[in-house]
């Protein structure tokens, strides 16, 4: 019987306003480059499964200025190789700082999914323990204060308190402990693939692999599902 679910945070939970395939295209285009929204959104997440694999490799926080300006380069440069935009490594990073120039000129902030707050309730309801497993290298409880997800979460395990990062064991080990769980008796919901799936997978945690917009077919091993609402169905 599940006692206890787990979530990621980032395009788990969490979005950005304006979205980031948005402002990626708006600074292509004050570079002379177009692409389309809509495939910047693929090649973001492909470029952010290449980001949290080597995070857990080696967390960004312990890598040095120069260490750190080499991976946010290679981000940038699958993004656009998602488009089929090659360029150099002195030219991604002028895009690299174009789009933060217009990130913090936008005002983007994080925002919640619409079905988020539907499927934490109901979850809530049936009394099971909530929790968060993610990887960021700050505090951040502000932010989850303002979102409103701290009254709907009874714990959280960030991998900058803990000191590692999915897909380590550790990590989701520490979240069954949160929750007095045993393995079994957790679920744990991201849209990641080696981070979410194969690390609870690792804890003996059922995974269930969140694909929003049917990017990832290819994962045929884990249970997929395109919405939050669609967590109450694998309770048993």
């Amino acid at each position: 019987m599940i006692k206890a679910v787990f979530f990621d945070l980032y395009n788990t939970l969490v979005d950005y306003d304006p979205p980031r395939e948005e402002l990626q295209a708006a600074t292509l285009r004050q570079m002379g480059m177009e692409a389309e929204p809509e495939a910047l959104r693929r090649a973001i997440q492909v470029a952010d499964q290449f980001y949290y694999e080597e995070s857990a490799r080696l967390p960004v926080q312990k890598r040095s200025a120069a260490e750190k300006t080499d991976l946010y380069t290679e981000y940038q440069s699958k993004v656009l190789a998602g488009v089929g935009i090659k360029v150099t490594k002195e030219v991604a990073l002028q895009i690299l700082a174009r789009f933060g120039a217009m990130l913090r000129q936008s005002g983007a902030k994080l925002v919640l999914f619409p079905d988020v707050v539907p499927a934490l309730a109901q979850l809530k309801s049936r009394g099971l323990t909530l929790g968060l497993i993610t990887n960021v290298d700050r505090d951040m409880s502000p932010t989850f204060d303002e979102l409103g997800l701290s009254s709907y979460l009874d714990f959280m395990v960030i991998s900058f308190e803990l000191g590692v990062a999915k897909p380590d064991p550790a990590i989701f080990r520490a979240a069954l402990e949160r929750a007095a769980a045993k393995p079994a008796e957790a679920i744990h919901v991201g849209d990641q693939y080696h981070a979410d799936v194969l690390g609870a997978r690792s804890a003996g945690i059922k995974p269930l692999l969140l694909d929003r917009d049917n990017f990832n077919p290819q994962f045929t091993d884990c249970i997929r599902i395109s919405s939050l609402e669609e967590v109450v169905r694998h309770l048993q």
